[in-house]
């Protein structure tokens, strides 16, 4: 990496150092510091994990004119901005290269400041159209203040994969025919020990658009931040030992049906167990019809666990409510298990468990 000025000195050169886990460039001198492109997003991302933004350039407050420093990359001229329209203190911003000066007090405002939770809470109580518009068209749910930070590639193949696997087969009425007959679970045949690889082979199947579509995007929306905090082959392992998990709870609650039972819901189920006890301050809108409701984690799986309670007491027998609630059950049961290890080995979801007791002291 090349040496660079500092903007504020220009006779003393920027030292690379680390801040969090990125490499950032600080003058000995002045304690100011240079932020390359992103890196102010996720300094401050890791100084309030609870923040709903993953860009914060788009939220810059009141453009303040010209600055007097330039840029120690293009050496261009730098613009002065409010870190937030809410929250006043200042920050260099080169519109070349996307990098930032922060100077030393600036940082420690910025480390410290109670206003600037204030600002980050405040966007965070609001939802835009496309969220809203989203949400009307598909009454489903959005998260918007977890961001993960490496790719899940896992997440990724496994939606893929249930995708493909559906196109293989749903549109010819043989193979779909032959694969329910082989790989669906039929409660009563795997009980007594027939076909007993169809409780893993059936979380891959699903019996319409809709409910490849549903799953999916649960999926989607939960399992990119436990991807992260297990590591990926972990969350591999976990979310085909949830489905199995799932599927044999829903073959005995219905012990005597021979109704095949699919989908990755079970596994997605269990998933939303660990959810809730590692990332309980997450927030999730919820559509009831036009209006739009944000909630904690709790509450939303709350409310998600009321309607398959309900759904199994009045016996809506289309929907395997067995393999909801069980999967469920394992995700709570391993989510506590490993939950001492998840924050010890990820101090920024520990962080964000311990929000709430921080912002009441």
């Amino acid at each position: 990496m090349p040496i660079k000025p500092c903007p504020k000195c220009q006779n003393q050169m920027l030292t690379p150092t680390t801040y969090g886990s990125d490499e950032i460039d600080v003058c000995q001198a002045c304690g100011g510091l240079w932020f390359e492109k992103d890196e102010v997003n996720r300094m401050i991302d890791e100084l309030h994990p609870d923040s709903p933004l993953d860009n914060y350039q788009q939220y810059f407050g009141e453009k303040l004119g010209d600055s007097e420093l330039n840029c120690p990359d293009c050496k261009r001229q730098l613009q002065r901005y409010h870190l937030l329209a809410d929250y006043h203190t200042e920050i260099d911003h080169c519109h070349h290269c996307d990098g930032s000066w922060v100077d030393r007090e600036e940082l420690q405002g910025v480390q410290q400041s109670p206003a600037l939770r204030s600002a980050l809470a405040e966007l965070n109580q609001k939802i835009n159209w496309k969220t809203y518009l989203f949400q009307f068209l598909s009454q489903m749910p959005v998260e918007y203040n977890l961001k993960s930070k490496n790719r899940p590639w896992v997440n990724w193949t496994l939606i893929a994969l249930n995708v493909l696997i559906f196109a293989g087969y749903f549109f010819d009425e043989g193979r779909f025919i032959w694969v329910f007959s082989h790989l669906a679970a039929v409660p009563n045949e795997v009980l007594a020990g027939q076909q007993s690889w169809t409780l893993l082979t059936c979380i891959f199947l699903h019996g319409s658009v809709l409910h490849l579509l549903g799953n999916m995007y649960f999926l989607y929306v939960v399992g990119d931040n436990l991807e992260e905090a297990l590591g990926h082959w972990r969350y591999l392992g976990l979310y085909l030992l949830c489905g199995i998990a799932a599927s044999l709870a829903g073959a005995l609650l219905r012990s005597s049906s021979d109704i095949p039972s699919v989908g990755a819901s079970g596994a997605i189920a269990a998933l939303f167990g660990m959810y809730l006890l590692w990332f309980r301050h997450a927030s999730l809108t919820f559509m009831i019809v036009v209006y739009q409701k944000k909630l904690s984690a709790p509450w939303f799986f709350g409310i998600w666990l009321a309607f398959n309670l309900f759904g199994m007491l009045i016996g809506q027998s289309e929907v395997d409510y067995g393999a909801h609630i069980g999967g469920f059950v394992v995700g709570l049961l391993i989510g506590g298990w490993l939950k001492t290890k998840i924050l010890r080995d990820n101090p920024l979801i520990d962080l964000l468990n311990r929000q709430e007791a921080v912002i009441r002291r």
